[in-house]
């Protein structure tokens, strides 16, 4: 079987579906002509893993079907993509299929690498090895934080990009002022071991994580790279970036954030970059070499934070520049670089990181957004899930 489709969507993540719906909102008889390349059954509003990790969510409210995401109109093809043919504008999927297209969106997303650190598959979901990076084991994270009595709890960021590069540190957060409520702080050594150089890349909000973390008592400890688990020993395993000498660190509970990579089918493409991202125009999003095959989401190789709220910003670039490709118009929407992270500081506390390419704040609101807020906090869990499955993926914001 081979199809031909006007516009082939490689993904249906948060940026697959997003801009699958408004190509079909700004163009009415593409419908049909799309269609969006995705194995999954399910879909997941994956930012709200770190409020159930915590207890203060449910992870089944996160969960969707694929049918009820996918917009009308839309064409779902229930396969994985495992190869690009580009001289041919064709795809070839893992059952043997190939799909044919006039443009091409790469959407596909990041890929969870548990194989990156020695022995965390195994150890994952049992005694007190834990991680918000899988529907499956969010429960878990806090059935761990939950049943803490005291020791060494220690929290990861790897030395890869990552969805969302505040999430490792948000739970951290979470956990401390857990066993601050429950009278175990006192018992408790938390650890940050990040790959990082600092708590955050953004100077603004850097310096008020600082103080967080002044404030909390958490030990942290920058170019520190989680590359194994020694789960019968409760040991962790950190290399220093800069000097290569390994630290073992004894824990009680370890949530690990794991590394990431670019998935296989795209990094072995030509469409990659040789850090294996699609290699697009900043700001078109259009790609450097194939003018008719576009990239956003985590897998375009773009100098900003990779997340859900640079996606949608990312959307209606893209489908503008698409509808207008397909008009023979010039290229005339641009991305900024626009990305945003809510840290989460506590129970009721959230820091609305906003910025731009240059990590230049660029913020939504006439305040302080550097201050931890209870406001934010109500934003990022109750509206932020409505305006994702009500507006984003519908198109509309």
């Amino acid at each position: 079987m081979n199809k031909r489709y006007r516009v082939v969507i490689v993904g249906g993540g948060s940026a697959g579906i997003s801009t699958a719906a408004r190509l079909l909102n700004g163009m009415k008889s593409l419908a049909g002509e799309v269609a969006v390349v995705d194995p999954a059954d399910k879909h997941y509003y994956q930012p709200l893993w770190t409020l159930v990790g915590g207890g203060a969510a449910k992870k089944e409210v996160t969960e969707r079907s694929m049918e009820e995401v996918i917009p009308a109109g839309v064409v779902w093809i229930q396969q994985a993509a495992a190869s690009f043919k580009l001289e041919k504008s064709e795809i070839q999927l893992t059952n043997g299929d190939a799909v044919s297209y006039d443009y091409l969106v790469v959407a596909a997303g990041i890929e969870i690498y548990w194989d990156g650190v020695k022995g965390l598959k195994e150890a994952l979901g049992k005694g007190g090895v834990c991680s918000n990076y899988s529907y499956e084991y969010t429960d878990y994270t806090w059935e761990t934080i939950r049943t803490f009595k005291g020791g060494n709890a220690v929290f990861t960021h790897p030395a890869t990009p990552v969805k969302c590069g505040g999430a490792p540190q948000k739970i951290m957060y979470l956990a401390e002022d857990y066993f601050k409520h429950t009278g175990i702080r006192d018992k408790a050594n938390v650890i940050f071991g990040s790959a990082n150089p600092a708590i955050f890349d953004v100077q603004k909000y850097r310096e008020t994580l600082e103080k967080v973390v002044e404030r909390k008592k958490i030990d942290t400890r920058f170019r520190q790279n989680l590359i194994e688990i020694r789960a019968d020993k409760k040991e962790a395993i950190f290399e220093n970036l800069d000097t290569k000498e390994k630290t073992t660190v004894k824990y009680d509970m370890i949530h690990v954030t794991p590394p990431m990579r670019a998935p296989a089918f795209i990094s072995k493409s030509l469409l990659a970059t040789e850090t294996g991202w699609v290699n697009v125009h900043p700001y078109t999003l259009q790609h450097q070499k194939y003018e008719n095959v576009f990239a956003l989401g985590d897998c375009a190789d773009l100098p900003t934070s990779k997340t859900g709220a640079a996606i949608r910003k990312q959307a209606p670039v893209v489908a503008e520049n698409l509808l207008a490709l397909m008009k023979e118009e010039p290229l005339e929407a641009a991305y900024d670089g626009y990305s945003s992270c809510p840290l989460v500081t506590g129970y009721n506390s959230l820091v609305l990181a906003e910025f731009k390419y240059g990590k230049i704040p660029s913020e939504s609101f006439p305040i302080n957004q550097a201050k931890e807020r209870r406001s934010m906090y109500i934003i990022k869990k109750d509206l932020l899930p409505i305006m994702y499955w009500d507006g984003m993926l519908k198109g509309v914001m």
